[in-house]
């Protein structure tokens, strides 16, 4: 099948481009937002094909999956086809809602003709998606392998852009993390930012060391040398950095929120809406080395059986089946 999707989510693409379709990714002479074409900094393999946008009038797809609401228009201006009437088409919702919980309306809600896919059953469940037909696909990520040693005595945390996203991904928790004697190691996009924002809350205590936007691969490498993998997030939906760490091997703290305590069993870690809980739990992994990696891998047993690309990837070969019939 050849499907037609825009490069939005790079983690959650590089999983869905494992399977047997052929991905055809738009892009224009800028490779702004809406024409970014192939990943650069993932492997994706040769059946993700970049096509011009000036082109994709004369490619034949078989399906879209929609993943902005603006780009069912992008669609029926760059292809001719309307989705969701001559072109089969899915909305892939990768986010919690952004306005108030459980009554902000999607943007496809008005429809019936487009399923809307959640990538959590949190997501579903706050959603208000009106009379659009809904399911759950849960993530799959890649197995990057069992890297842990834990031989850096200290936390590690992914958040991207926290200056700009704030609370909603706990960058209020980080800086207060900061302020304490354990070593905390902060991966992502923005962390010039992160260390402006930390001088200007006056934070002369800071020591976490930040890592800004670093190659995944190298990311993949440092994780699992911390003692344990920290997810600060209040309301996002589930991080794939969070499933990335299990699968890694490292033992899991997680803020109690969202679809944190469904993905994190308890031999994995501790999920709790106590911040001074997941600290005393830090620092028991820090003092024993050994249970923080049997937590570990505990996590990564787990992560291998709930997110493996086997079950995302016939997921969404039946959703597409069904789509197209």
């Amino acid at each position: 099948m050849r499907v037609l999707m825009w490069h939005v989510h790079g983690s959650w693409t590089t999983s869905f481009v494992q399977g047997r379709h052929e991905v055809v990714i738009p892009v224009d002479g800028q490779r702004g937002p809406d024409g970014r074409g192939r990943a650069r900094t993932w492997d994706w393999p040769e059946r993700v094909r970049e096509v011009p946008v000036h082109e994709l009038g004369r490619t034949d797809v078989d399906c879209v999956i929609l993943q902005r609401p603006h780009e069912e228009e992008l669609c029926r201006q760059w292809t001719g086809r309307v989705p969701g009437a001559d072109l089969p088409a899915l909305y892939l919702e990768h986010n919690t809602p952004g306005g108030p919980a459980a009554t902000t309306r999607h943007p496809m809600a008005e429809q019936h003709t487009i399923p809307v896919v959640h990538v959590t059953h949190f997501n579903r469940l706050m959603w208000d998606c009106g009379r659009a037909p809904t399911t759950v696909v849960e993530h799959g990520v890649v197995d990057p392998g069992y890297r842990y040693t834990g031989e850096h005595a200290g936390l590690a945390s992914v958040v991207n852009e926290p200056v700009r996203r704030g609370r909603v991904v706990g960058t209020d928790l980080l800086l207060q993390l900061a302020r304490g004697h354990r070593p905390l190691d902060v991966y992502g996009m923005g962390m010039q930012d992160l260390a402006t924002e930390a001088t200007a809350l006056g934070l002369s205590a800071w020591t976490a060391r930040l890592h800004d936007d670093l190659p995944q691969h190298d990311m993949l490498e440092r994780l699992p040398r911390h003692r344990a993998y920290l997810h600060v997030c209040r309301w996002t939906s589930l991080g794939l950095s969070l499933i990335e760490a299990m699968l890694l091997g490292m033992p899991v703290l997680a803020v109690d929120t969202t679809e944190a305590s469904a993905a994190v069993p308890a031999d994995a870690g501790l999920v709790s809406s106590d911040l001074d809980a997941l600290l005393r739990r830090a620092d028991h992994w820090i003092e024993d080395p050994d249970s923080a990696r049997e937590a570990g891998r505990a996590a990564r047993r787990h992560a291998l059986e709930k997110f493996g690309l086997p079950r995302f990837l016939d997921d969404w070969d039946r959703l597409l089946e069904g789509a197209t019939s």
